[in-house]
């Protein structure tokens, strides 16, 4: 299936722009690299249902992050212009996918259009992950001191993505395997986790 090039042009010229407002690490970089994934991943899905869930998966992010899963689907699902592209069987899956793609949800996906966004959302980068988690702990605990924002970025990702990490991958990936492979290989010597994240933090700041 052939990306709908009507549909591409609006949500790049309409809603890509809005991903200005997000925080560092869910802007519009972020927002290609899950589009990107969601094709690796995609095995004869709805290409067109798939792009159009990872542009709209993360823009309610700057309203309300901790809420942005609900956010972001009702955003999607109230904008009329996409009914010229999908019927309404269309629209309720992707609504539910964009609502299912958090990592901390406590069960599966209710589609695999679900288990594809919040797969293809999992970074495999360990860098770019650390990255990310340390311009959103930057934005959301500003009143840290640097070593309590990097204490806090070890913390949350060991949380996350530790031995017993909540993160959930629903798809088999070689690639997300080796990189928590990798992640947690830091996770296990600390200091080593804090020397590679001022490393990032140095390089992003140039």
């Amino acid at each position: 299936m052939i990306l709908n090039n009507e549909l591409k042009m609006y949500i790049e010229n309409n809603i890509f722009p809005k991903y200005e407002r997000n925080e560092k690490g869910h802007q519009i970089d972020h927002i290609n690299y899950v589009i990107n994934r969601c094709f690796e991943l995609c095995k004869n899905k709805d290409i067109n249902m798939l792009y159009t869930i990872a542009a709209y998966h993360d823009i309610g992010h700057y309203i309300d992050s901790k809420n942005h899963e609900r956010i972001s689907a009702q955003i999607m699902y109230e904008d009329k212009n996409l009914r010229n592209f999908f019927d309404e069987q269309q629209l309720k899956i992707m609504k539910e996918a964009i609502e299912d793609h958090r990592a901390s949800l406590d069960r599966e996906p209710r589609s695999i259009y679900g288990k594809l966004i919040s797969s293809a959302d999992r970074n495999i980068d360990v860098d770019e992950s650390l990255r990310r988690i340390y311009f959103y702990s930057s934005e959301h605990f500003s009143e840290l001191s640097e070593e309590e924002t990097i204490e806090e970025c070890y913390n949350h990702t060991l949380k996350k993505f530790g031995n017993d990490g909540y993160a959930n991958f629903f798809l088999e990936d070689k690639n997300y395997e080796d990189y928590l492979k990798e992640l947690r290989g830091l996770l296990n010597n600390k200091n080593e986790f804090v020397l590679r994240l001022r490393k990032i933090i140095s390089k992003s700041r140039k």
